[in-house]
């Protein structure tokens, strides 16, 4: 077996590759950026190599630098993840020429399947049911607008070399082809350098349901069962699960059998995936064919037991698979959620910064936590903002799901915004818990963006409860100062009154009675009970002072509350919805009643940025009279383009930065008059 490989990667991915190689007891050897010099991928490796700046096309992209560091280091092999130079053949050739494993398929394989033209027209020739559309290169605009009218609207304008949601547009009408291509194009060439576009009939209603293939060397080509990534953001998964929900045992058989034809066809080795659109009569279609891992493959591995990470590492060692088809099982069911570095309330715009508290739900048989960061680490506006892959199993799913809600109930995350709140709404809409799905769930569950509204309705009763107790502790913890004038000691009532702001920043008043005798449970735990205004709530738990997140059964339901202290009062967190309450005496409460207001500033007549990025462009000059809609600026953040258009007709007044600014978030671009 290979003694050292290299992972030419970073984050969450390259952390796992790590796990499997350290299991198979080989050395591993990491590469990192200007950015990344700190990063846990570093610390974990055997050994770390400085490949360069910053920036993807000075470090992680540069091919020279990483077969360099192999050299230098010894490295036998090198695992590349996904993303970057995952589906790059020239990075396959450089490599071979070095003498050094690529662990993954060859360049023939990867060039074949890694242009989207390609591979439906060896799609088409091996067997396989491809979509409708126009498989030629389309030089511009115009072309496309007869194509598209050709192919019959709704249409995907596509980048050939495109992935990971970048270079794709919906178009529904000619306008929207003409800023759909150039926008599509402008971020192909950005983000991979080949701005080639084609385009394919768009089947409505569609779910996104892919293949796990693996082969060997030895002529063994297996296919592990399917995942289905439906629920998407702009091209880009948000929940996977294994099984589908959709499929019968007929249809996963035929598009396996089919993604195996498509993987013999090409002579593939290696982990790789068949991606297929499939409509509400469960005809399927060829999508592509990811030649790499992807990223939801842990999904897979929890239902079959099988590490694709070591499966990859032993084929591209020479070794057969340790199996047959016949050896390919599912147990039970696995779903993954995407904990990104990004504010769902603000449209999803990435946040960057550094991680204050980060604290990842315990690992168990039904979670695992694909992480790449660590508390004090940093969100780098370099790079994609993912956090972690979060990963349930259970024997059903809804057993899956329950475990689900609750390691998103105990993920910690303080210092940059996230979208756990978005996750844990996905998971409480009745079309998810029926299996329900399509590539459009999204859109036509948050048809006006992600707002509280979104969030199952919560009684604030419980919550109420939680940041009584954890009051009541620290009062009586204030209470037993040393010092004290005999006789003269503070007293803790049993009647408090909680002031709980609800999302409308409206405030309800609530009288709370918290029982002075508190059973000992043992291990520090207690029980406790609360009245809140006419409901009574039961609380058996376990907190001690300063920590975030309190554990407990709560009226005989297991549960998880993050809370924050805040001042005088406390935020507390829950199935992703938040609330402010403060926790006062009658006196203090009667005080607090008269304490000002302060209306929050007028921005309306500013265009700020959204979110940390570049300013790439400006429609408009000062003078300018604007209508609504009309576009105003593209900043672009994480290699994705943003159009920013404008709420309302208005006069441009000022312009406070030139195209090439660099912005952070809420920076000032324009002012209107």
């Amino acid at each position: 077996m290979f003694k050292k490989i290299l992972i030419a990667n970073r984050g969450e991915i390259a952390c796992r590759v790590i796990n499997t190689c350290r299991k198979m007891g080989i050395k591993t050897v990491a590469v990192y950026s200007d950015a990344d010099r700190n990063a846990m991928h570093v610390e974990m490796a055997d050994e770390a190599v400085h490949i360069g700046e910053s920036p993807t096309s000075k470090s992680y992209l540069l091919i020279d630098r990483i077969v360099k560091a192999c050299k230098d280091t010894g490295a036998e092999a090198v695992h590349p993840g996904y993303g970057f130079l995952s589906e790059n053949k020239e990075f396959q050739k450089a490599l071979e020429k070095a003498k050094v494993v690529f662990i993954g398929p060859d360049a023939h394989a990867i060039e074949a399947m890694g242009d989207k033209i390609t591979s439906k027209k060896l799609a088409d020739k091996a067997g396989v049911s491809t979509v409708p559309g126009y498989m030629g290169i389309i030089k511009d605009v115009a072309e496309a607008k007869k194509i598209a009218k050709q192919v019959g609207y709704p249409v995907m304008l596509k980048a050939s070399a495109g992935g990971g949601g970048k270079g794709m547009r919906i178009a529904r009408s000619e306008s929207e082809v003409q800023e759909g291509f150039e926008r599509s194009q402008s971020e192909a060439k950005s983000s991979f350098g080949d701005d080639r576009m084609f385009i394919e009939k768009y089947i409505e209603q569609p779910r996104h349901i892919e293949i796990q293939v693996i082969a060997d060397r030895h002529g063994n080509t297996l296919y592990l069962n399917e995942r289905e990534c439906s629920i998407q953001r702009r091209h880009q998964k948000v929940i996977e699960e294994a099984p589908s929900p959709f499929l019968d045992e007929k249809t996963r058989k035929a598009m396996g059998e089919q993604a195996v034809q498509l993987a013999r066809a090409v002579q593939y080795v290696s982990a790789g995936t068949v991606e297929f659109i499939v409509d509400t009569k469960r005809n399927f279609y060829f999508l592509e064919m990811n030649t790499r891992l992807q990223v939801e493959h842990p999904v897979t591995e929890l239902i079959t037991g099988l590490d694709l990470v070591e499966l990859m590492i032993r084929v591209a060692y020479g070794e057969k698979l340790p199996l047959k088809q016949k050896d390919v099982k599912i147990n039970g069911w696995a779903l993954e959620s995407r904990v990104y570095a990004e504010d769902p309330y603000r449209t999803f715009l990435p946040s960057t910064g550094r991680l204050m508290r980060y604290i990842p739900p315990a690992e168990t048989k039904n979670v695992r936590v694909d992480t790449g960061v660590q508390e004090g680490g940093e969100i780098s506006v370099f790079y994609d903002p993912m956090i972690a892959k979060l990963c349930s199993w259970g024997k059903t799913r809804k057993e899956a799901t329950k475990h689900m809600r609750a390691a998103l109930d105990a993920y910690y995350i303080r210092g940059v915004s996230h979208n756990i709140p978005f996750l844990a709404s996905v998971l409480s809409k009745k079309k998810f818990e029926s299996g329900d799905l399509s590539t459009n769930f999204i859109a036509e569950e948050y048809p006006d963006g992600f707002s509280d509204k979104d969030l199952p309705a919560k009684e604030p009763s419980t919550l109420v409860a939680v940041a009584t107790i954890v009051h009541d502790a620290y009062a009586r913890r204030a209470a037993g100062i040393s010092g004290q004038i005999p006789g003269h000691g503070r007293v803790i009532p049993e009647n408090w009154i909680a002031a709980a702001k609800t999302s409308d920043g409206k405030v309800q008043e609530l009288p709370v009675w918290l029982s002075p005798d508190t059973e000992d449970l043992g291990d520090g735990r207690v029980a406790a009970t609360v009245k809140v205004g006419k409901k009574t709530v039961t609380v058996a738990g376990s907190w001690t002072f300063g920590a975030p997140l309190f554990t407990a059964e709560i009226d005989g339901e297991e549960a998880t509350i993050q809370v924050d202290r805040r001042g005088s009062g406390y935020r507390l967190f829950n199935a992703g919805s938040q609330m402010d309450i403060a926790v006062y005496t009658a006196r203090e409460a009667e005080l607090a009643r008269l304490m000002p207001n302060k209306p929050p500033p007028d921005l309306s007549k500013f265009l700020l940025s959204p979110m940390p990025g570049l300013l790439v462009s400006l429609a408009v000059k000062e003078g300018q009279v604007v209508k609504a809609g009309e576009t105003l600026a593209v900043v672009e953040a994480m290699k994705m383009e943003n159009v920013l258009k404008a709420e309302r007709d208005g006069t441009v007044k000022k312009i406070h930065h030139a195209p090439g600014s660099s912005l952070a978030v809420d920076q000032m671009i324009l002012e209107f008059g």
